[in-house]
């Protein structure tokens, strides 16, 4: 079974870019290729990590739209 990959894009709040299956840093004057395999793999984690946590949260947002929709007036 292979690793999952995170996603091409920006990483959050990071001057660091996903493109093309590597990372690169971003800064004002340009892009510099991360090619370090400790901080590369450090940010494939840190960038599933952050996937992950984005989708336990949208589902908790899903489950308490549901929970609010099924009692009457909204309550919790």
């Amino acid at each position: 079974m292979s690793a999952p990959t995170p996603q091409q894009g920006r990483l959050a709040h990071a001057p660091v870019v996903l493109r093309g299956g590597r990372w690169w840093l971003d800064g004002g004057t340009g892009s510099v290729p991360a090619s370090y395999p400790a901080f590369t793999a450090a940010l494939d984690d840190f960038a599933l990590s952050m996937a992950a946590a984005d989708r336990a949260v949208a589902n908790l947002l899903i489950r308490q739209d549901e929970a609010s929709s099924v009692e009457p007036g909204g309550r919790r």
